[in-house]
Order: C-alpha cells, then sequence, then structure tokens
C-alpha cells in the first residue's frame, strides 16, 4: 500500500453547528501529531424520508445539521499546514460535475496539495430525488463524474462524452497541485465496489474491515485492469481503538486508520482526541 510502512491516523466527525467547529478541530488534530481529517456530507435530510438509516433506528440529528464539507475543510486549510483534509464521504450524485472539480481543485490548491475527495453514491433516495438524482443509476452517474472531473483537473481544454455527462471542451482553472488531482477514495462495502475502485479510484475506505475475502477480491479486480493492489490507497473507517485489533487492520493492509468521533463540544472532543493520539503513540511504537 501507499502508506503500508509508516501508517497514517486520522479523524472524521460530522461537522455540526453544535459541536467544535472544524478549525478548531483541524488544529487540535494537527497539534496532537495525527495526519487526516475527514468530513461527510448531507446537504439536508427530507422530513417525510421513507429510506431506512443503515444504521438503524432514528437518524441522528447530525446528519441534518452538517456544515458545508468543502467549505469547512476550506477554513481548515487556512488553519493548518500538514494533515491531510478530506471528505468522507462527497455524495457525487447530488453535485454538478464542473462546479465540484472547480470546488475540488480550489481547496487543493488553497491547501498546497493536501485533499482526498472521498466519494459515494449515498443511501437517502429522498435526499437524492431533492436534487433531481437518478436513484436506479446512482453509481452509473457517478462514476461518470468523477471521470469528467479528472480529465477537467488533467486537461487545459478539457472534455467529456458520456451517458449521463456531456460537454464539449472547456477552460477550468485553478488545476490542482496533486497532478491529475486529488485521490478518489470509494466509501462502500459492496460486492460491487472492488471492480468500482479497479475502474475509476484511487483508493478504498470501507467501514469497519475488510470483509471475507476483501483483500483477495480487490486485488483480483485490480489485475484485470493492469493496475497493482500495492498503488491503491486503503483507508480504514471506523477504526478500532483496540490497541491489538488496530495493529491486525493495519498488517490487514490499511495504511490510513481514521477514528471516527462523536459531534461533540470541545471539552468532551479534546480529552478524547488526547487519547487518541496517546493510542498512536503506542502503535507507532
Amino acid at each position: 500500500m501507499a502508506f503500508s510502512s509508516t501508517p497514517k491516523f486520522g479523524i472524521t466527525m460530522f461537522p455540526t453547528d453544535k459541536a467544535i467547529q472544524p478549525v478548531a478541530l483541524a488544529k487540535a488534530v494537527e497539534d496532537r501529531g495525527l495526519d487526516s481529517l475527514f468530513f461527510p456530507e448531507h446537504t439536508h435530510i427530507p422530513t417525510a424520508r421513507q429510506t431506512p438509516f443503515p444504521g438503524g433506528g432514528d437518524l441522528p440529528e447530525m446528519y441534518w445539521r452538517s456544515h458545508d464539507p468543502f467549505v469547512a475543510l476550506g477554513a481548515c486549510a487556512a488553519a493548518t499546514n500538514r494533515i491531510r483534509l478530506g471528505t468522507g464521504i462527497c455524495l457525487v450524485i447530488e453535485r454538478d460535475p464542473i462546479t465540484l472539480a472547480k470546488e475540488v481543485a480550489s481547496l487543493d490548491m488553497l491547501s498546497n496539495g493536501r485533499v482526498v475527495l472521498g466519494i459515494g453514491a449515498g443511501w437517502n433516495r429522498e435526499e437524492m430525488e431533492n436534487h433531481g438524482a437518478d436513484y436506479a443509476n446512482r453509481w452509473k452517474i457517478v462514476r461518470e463524474k468523477v471521470l469528467a472531473m479528472k480529465a477537467i483537473w488533467s486537461n487545459d481544454e478539457a472534455e467529456f462524452h458520456g451517458e449521463f455527462v456531456d460537454f464539449d471542451p472547456i477552460w477550468s482553472w485553478p488545476k490542482p497541485v496533486q497532478p491529475g488531482g486529488p485521490p478518489v477514495w470509494i466509501g462502500a462495502n459492496s460486492k460491487w465496489v472492488f471492480d468500482r475502485v479497479a475502474d475509476y479510484a484511487d483508493g478504498w475506505m470501507p467501514i469497519g474491515g475488510l470483509g471475507s475475502g476483501g483483500m483477495e477480491k480487490l486485488t483480483q479486480a485490480l489485475e484485470a485492469k493492469g493496475r497493482k493492489v500495492e498503488d491503491v490507497e486503503m483507508g480504514l473507517f471506523g477504526a478500532p481503538t483496540d490497541i491489538e485489533q488496530l495493529k491486525g487492520r493495519i498488517e490487514q493492509g490499511f495504511d490510513e486508520l481514521v477514528f471516527s468521533i462523536p459531534p461533540d463540544p470541545a471539552e468532551q472532543t479534546l480529552p478524547r482526541l488526547d487519547e487518541l493520539a496517546e493510542l498512536v503513540v503506542s502503535v507507532r511504537g
């Protein structure tokens, strides 16, 4: 893996209006020697939602109280120097690819190349449909939007002609600092994710772990596309806080271990970050 020799450790949190605010969180993450900060995305939650929450039970209010991730990450970029700044995940299906390409490129330039674009297709049908998105074809649309953004990031006169995304040559600057654009990580655990990572992504960011035969399936999918698993970044979301389990995930091949923390005020969040930083020191030896 890209970081297998020196695993990285990060934090993900819903950046809500009730929680420690993004800049304070980013500074605290960087000050404690951690390596990355990821924010998820939901533009809104329909009050008449019928789609069940994948986590079971009632949907937590953090899902409709979060800042826009790119506004929040832009503020974090200005207040930090080192940590990677990522989405975990960006709901590409709900965004215009030309606009999103510019937002991501701008953030990458302003942060001096510290962006990771974690993406997914989402689970909330009603939320997507409010944006005019086609739920049934969401993964096909995500694929085309990602490929279109990569074309914009890489070419002075970019064009894309697909089934769902179609535009003639355009000019769009700034270009990202990272050649070809920030790494795109797919956040999903389905049986199709391996082929999708192999097709158009730079990394995989499952929640919790690999699942049965996950590494073998990913390796096979990549080899079928002429790619190597060593060239793909592996980010584990919901990383365990038990030191032996954490070491086990690193041995499985994860090179970015991202701890999930609740969206609490600073007085609760900062001590939690202290504990996680101590855990990281213990793992690093």
